[in-house]
């Protein structure tokens, strides 16, 4: 061996020791850095969610009312058995999945069917009509509801006025009337619909054309098309917004809490649980039977949830192939 071979031998592995002396340091460093970044939202997370949710839990089995916090006392599974023998918290129950069978489907389809057609090669101004369905949802929650009581008015409503119009001769009032006010609810929500829409319409136009034109050489008809070839690929974003649906109508809360100014009324069929809840925890401040109901209504929207995600695999197409 030369002199030569023998200074690289010397050389070339203490390079290599120097390499791996320094990756385990960089992915070290790297590591610390990265729960450096990370901890101004765990702190976050923290204090300000896994905190109060475990705290909102320990709640649910004491007597804690924030007019006599000194007099907190544990009282075991008294607050669920009052949950479920409480006849106000059960119509507040009843109202909100009443509402939610009708609400969920119509969120649904509704925005399917104006995606729909905005995706049709035959409607024209596809851009005026987008601008026009999504411009309602930029309308904050607060302004669009005084904006549906002015319509929905019994008196002078805009709609009434059309009714009467029309012939009708004694239209209903349909803010005011047990009978009427979930589906004027349902209007409200119809409003804000361009959103789902939006998304669903974005999907359509990302199904790859060559199914389409497959199934020209076919001879499918578009009701064919749409059912085999459309709905299939959009029916992930068809699962996300029927996700978002359930939960957010669990938390059902804004609306009937303005245009009933907390009450529910008439009759109690706009009262909502979340209303109850309100009510419970922060006008009579019995934090622990609201805690109770807080997390009564979250593990019915985890279950919700759960079953929609089991349920998935039958209907919802991924084009990776995992179901």
């Amino acid at each position: 061996m030369t002199a030569v071979d023998q200074s690289r031998a010397a050389v070339l592995p203490g390079k290599r020791v120097g390499r791996t002396q320094r990756a385990p340091n960089l992915m070290r460093q790297q590591r610390i850095w990265g729960w450096i970044f990370l901890s101004p939202w765990l702190f976050g997370f923290t204090v300000f969610t896994a905190a109060p949710i475990v705290f909102s839990f320990i709640l649910t089995f004491t007597d804690f009312n924030l007019g006599n916090p000194d007099k907190a006392q544990f009282i075991g599974l008294r607050n669920w058995q009052k949950l479920f023998t409480d006849p106000l918290a059960l119509t507040a129950l009843g109202v909100t999945f009443k509402f939610a069978l009708v609400a969920v489907p119509i969120g649904i389809l509704l925005p399917l069917g104006l995606a729909t057609l905005l995706n049709s090669k035959a409607l024209k101004g596809k851009r005026l009509w987008r601008l026009l369905f999504y411009m309602p949802f930029m309308v904050p929650v607060v302004s669009s509801i005084f904006i549906w009581q002015s319509f929905l008015g019994g008196q002078t409503g805009w709609l009434n006025r059309l009714l009467r119009t029309l012939g009708v001769v004694d239209p209903p009032n349909w803010l005011q009337d047990a009978n009427t006010i979930l589906f004027g609810f349902i209007l409200m929500g119809i409003w804000g619909a361009g959103n789902a829409m939006l998304t669903l319409l974005a999907t359509m136009q990302g199904v790859p054309t060559e199914l389409y034109e497959a199934a020209d050489v076919d001879g499918a008809n578009g009701w064919t098309k749409w059912r085999k070839i459309t709905l299939p690929m959009i029916s992930p974003v068809i699962f996300y917004n029927l996700v978002l649906s359930v939960i957010f109508l669990m938390q059902y809360f804004e609306v009937p809490y303005i245009v009933t100014r907390g009450t529910g009324q008439p009759g109690n069929a706009a009262y909502f649980f979340n209303m109850h809840l309100f009510k419970t925890s922060f006008t009579f401040f019995d934090m622990g039977y609201g805690a109770t109901q807080a997390w009564l209504i979250f593990l019915i929207a985890l279950g919700l949830t759960i079953f929609l995600f089991a349920t998935s695999r039958r209907w919802v197409y991924y084009a990776s192939g995992d179901n």
